[in-house]
């Protein structure tokens, strides 16, 4: 008796849980429509950068001085497997000089994966994930439910291009994970914790509750320290974000991420991008360095990143700054 009633019970869950998984298609599904933003949005989490939004976080400003968070780009640079970095000058000069005025010019040529080399932004359309849908069938399907047949396409995106990212004026937190943990560089694979996130915030003097919709929530592993040891920089042993940490983020709203590293640590299984940046919008900036920030104990200030508008890439380079 016991057995037979055990048995149905599983029996039950297994329909549940088979139909609840095959429940979507492209007007509902798990993560789509956006809860806030509504159907058809494509800017994500860069929503929350308003008018109002902009003007808070100009109050930040007390200096003026200005803090690189992002590396050059340049030949040679550490690159993940497959990727690809070349700048030339098509001659040098490229024009020139001409007669009577002198005028002489160089142009550059670059051959790169526009938004994912280097210090990157992962834009809306970068990453899906393969579901089944209710009529049985397999498809990939990215930010807001856009399936790969509407975001697909052999030279740009149709949906979902880095265009439709509004900038990034807003608050910027560091926080310094790393000298929380009392080290340069956290372990290999380390996933970062909620009370990591909240010792930080308390050795830092900044109040949990003071983060606001819209924040970038920066983090700093160390691993910005290895960025001239490619192998140890490259190794796919990153320090990132626990789950925890995933939820904690999203239950604040922030519109970015930012990291030393690529945000999702080795054991984490790619949360940071499924998670946050696929289903919930919110974005993410990678391979970022916080040396300069770190030596004034810079932790809070106004965030500026303005993503590259190119008409259906998938992410952008850039030049993040902290102005204090």
């Amino acid at each position: 008796m016991y057995r037979s009633s055990l048995y149905i019970f599983l029996l039950l869950c297994f329909f549940l849980i088979s139909n609840h998984s095959l429940a979507q298609n492209r007007e509902q599904g798990p993560w789509w429509p956006h809860a806030i933003w509504g159907e058809g949005d494509q800017a994500g989490a860069s929503n929350w950068i308003t008018p109002d939004k902009i003007i808070e976080s100009l109050s930040l400003v007390k200096t003026g001085k200005v803090y690189e968070l992002g590396f050059p780009y340049y030949n040679g640079m550490p690159l993940l497997a497959g990727r690809t970095y070349s700048m030339i000058l098509p001659g040098s000069p490229t024009g020139g000089p001409y007669e009577g005025s002198g005028l002489a010019y160089n142009d550059e040529f670059v051959c790169t994966q526009i938004g994912q080399v280097g210090t990157q932004f992962d834009g809306p359309g970068h990453i899906g994930q393969q579901v089944s849908m209710e009529d049985g069938t397999q498809e990939i399907v990215y930010y807001n439910g856009f399936t790969q047949q509407e975001v697909g396409n052999a030279f740009q995106l149709q949906k979902l291009g880095i265009e439709h990212v509004k900038p990034f004026i807003t608050r910027g937190i560091l926080l310094d994970i790393a000298g929380y943990k009392g080290v340069e560089i956290l372990g290999d694979s380390y996933l970062i914790t909620v009370d990591d996130v909240l010792g930080a915030l308390e050795r830092q003097g900044i109040a949990e509750e003071s983060i606001r919709p819209g924040d970038a929530i920066l983090f700093n592993t160390g691993w910005w320290r290895l960025i001239d040891d490619h192998e140890a920089y490259l190794k796919w042993e990153w320090a990132g974000l626990g789950s925890d940490v995933v939820d904690w983020i999203i239950e604040k709203q922030a519109s970015m991420t930012g990291y030393d590293a690529s945000g999702d640590g080795a054991g984490s299984n790619s949360e940071v991008h499924i998670r946050l940046g696929m289903q919930h919008g919110i974005f993410s900036q990678e391979f970022m360095t916080f040396e300069d920030v770190l030596a004034d104990e810079v932790y809070e200030f106004l965030f500026i990143f303005t993503p590259l508008r190119f008409t259906g890439g998938t992410g952008s380079p850039g030049r993040p700054i902290a102005i204090r």
